[in-house]
């Protein structure tokens, strides 16, 4: 009888289905540590640029795309007590099995998460793995990287929750927008909602240890090149590993592009593979 419920159980483990895995698929690794937890993947920007695109850092090939996705896709205004907050959302705004957000950076808008063509096609196959699977996307503007920037996140997040109450919500964060990935998990609504979150060449928060998200095991995802100047590796593995020093089990992974820059696990990181694992892992 245990058998039998613990079965059916994973079973209804949401899993995300292909899409293009062949052509985005991590290039080979080059040695992991910590039970497959971290892994250096080897990073070549003669490959993974300029191979892979048409004009580099501008236009993908096509191959790496399709843009069919975009009937799907709306650019919408939610009014709140935080203030608007405008955003793309991609997929279904009601009865989502999964909800994934994006949060871009210093000088990026909502824009710049549902780009089809640049880092590489792969917020184009983010939109195509939410529309294909029954999920939501979202990339919203926000005010600042601060409380109220997080509140107006937080309202969205509440909202569309509450249209898709058995969504399991990822928050993705690029660059500094990892400031309001680590406020979201400290809010009580918040924190105690998200189901996992990804900071791809970002920052690291010590505040996490206090939060509600790591009290539920939420799973976190880190993306980092080995060169990027603006968040050095090294303080972001030294996180990683922080969290791991206080729960051997946590549910966390550390993906380190070696050579790749700032910018490099937006266009790099495995958005099928990772999510398939965090929705494994979701509390």
């Amino acid at each position: 009888m245990l058998f039998l419920f613990s079965s059916v159980a994973s079973a209804d483990t949401l899993s995300l289905k292909p899409f293009k895995d062949d052509l985005f698929a991590y290039p080979a690794t080059l040695s992991s540590d910590t039970n497959g937890a971290y892994t250096v993947i080897d990073y070549r920007e003669m490959r993974d640029i300029n191979q892979r695109d048409q004009v580099p850092e501008r236009r993908v090939n096509a191959q790496y795309t399709d843009t069919g996705v975009r009937k799907m896709q709306q650019d919408l205004l939610l009014k709140t007590d935080a203030g608007d907050v405008r955003h793309v959302a991609v997929g279904k705004t009601e009865g989502a099995g999964i909800m994934v957000l994006y949060l871009h950076g210093q000088g990026g808008s909502r824009k710049q998460g549902v780009d089809d063509f640049t880092f590489g096609g792969n917020f184009n196959r983010l939109k195509n793995l939410m529309a294909g699977n029954g999920g939501l996307y979202l990339s919203p503007d926000f005010t600042d990287f601060g409380d109220k920037g997080a509140a107006q996140v937080a309202a969205l997040i509440g909202h569309y929750a509450e249209q898709s109450p058995g969504a399991k919500i990822f928050v993705a964060c690029g660059s500094m927008g990892g400031a309001l990935c680590w406020k979201l998990a400290a809010r009580k609504d918040t924190g105690g909602r998200i189901n996992g979150l990804l900071l791809l060449g970002s920052l690291w928060d010590e505040s996490f240890f206090t939060s509600p998200a790591f009290k539920r095991r939420a799973p976190v995802f880190f993306g980092q090149g080995s060169h990027d100047v603006v968040y050095p590796v090294a303080k972001q593995e030294a996180f990683f590993r922080s969290i791991l020093a206080k729960s051997k089990t946590y549910p966390t992974r550390f993906v380190r592009f070696e050579t790749g820059t700032h910018g490099t696990p937006i266009r790099m990181t495995d958005w099928r593979g990772t999510l398939n694992w965090m929705l494994s892992k979701a509390p």
